[in-house]
């Protein structure tokens, strides 16, 4: 499993001083206590709160690797009656970090996890990743890196026109564009421990 290093008090002030982050991500599933269990036990977040709506017909729990006011989680939406979605092709994938992808791996593999891509180097480079799926069918990459505070990293989207998805990102939410290997990769300036989006553009022939 993923574990969030330990953190120095001092390195969390950041947020007090620049509000400029990704608070958290909000997709739809099929069984909420059927993937928090999934996140939880496979990947080792945290669950960090849970409501019912009972007038709105639905439920949600945030889950992540540390406190809201301090780290980015994920927002899990269950409709009632709902036990499926179509994911479409828009989305990519989230990313863990991990000091070891081969055992995280192993123990997703026991626990009945479906692996998707085998843990090996990046085709082209050295960094060793994995790609799995959860229960609903959304891909996470588990990225093999040293101990981080973190470990929820990135967040992949397709896009239409590269150049315009990358212009309203900086002019509109202030991110910044760095190249990270081969990857586009768009976070917020002067965060240590950055959630990254990876866009991606998606062609036709």
């Amino acid at each position: 499993m993923a574990e969030a290093a330990p953190v120095n008090a001092e390195l969390l002030e950041w947020p007090k001083k620049d509000k400029r982050r990704l608070l958290h991500v909000v997709y739809r599933v099929g069984d909420l206590d059927r993937t928090i269990k999934f996140y939880t036990e496979c990947f080792g977040m945290k669950l960090l709160r849970k409501r019912d709506v009972p007038e709105e017909k639905y439920s949600n729990a945030f889950l992540g690797y540390g406190p809201e006011e301090s780290h980015f989680a994920v927002e899990l939406t269950y409709n009632y009656g709902v036990s499926s979605y179509d994911i479409g092709t828009g989305f990519g994938h989230f990313a863990i970090a991990t000091q070891d992808v081969y055992k995280m791996v192993e123990e997703i593999k026991a626990k009945g996890g479906t692996v998707t891509r085998e843990p090996g180097p990046v085709k082209g480079g050295t960094t060793v990743i994995a790609f799995v799926k959860d229960p609903d069918g959304y891909i996470f990459e588990l990225i093999q890196r040293g101990a981080t505070p973190e470990p929820l990293c990135q967040v992949m989207l397709r896009v239409g026109d590269l150049e315009r998805a990358i212009k309203f990102y900086e002019k509109v939410c202030f991110l910044v564009l760095h190249i990270d290997e081969i990857l586009l990769l768009m976070c917020f300036p002067m965060i240590l421990f950055p959630v990254k989006m990876q866009l991606a553009a998606t062609l036709s022939v």
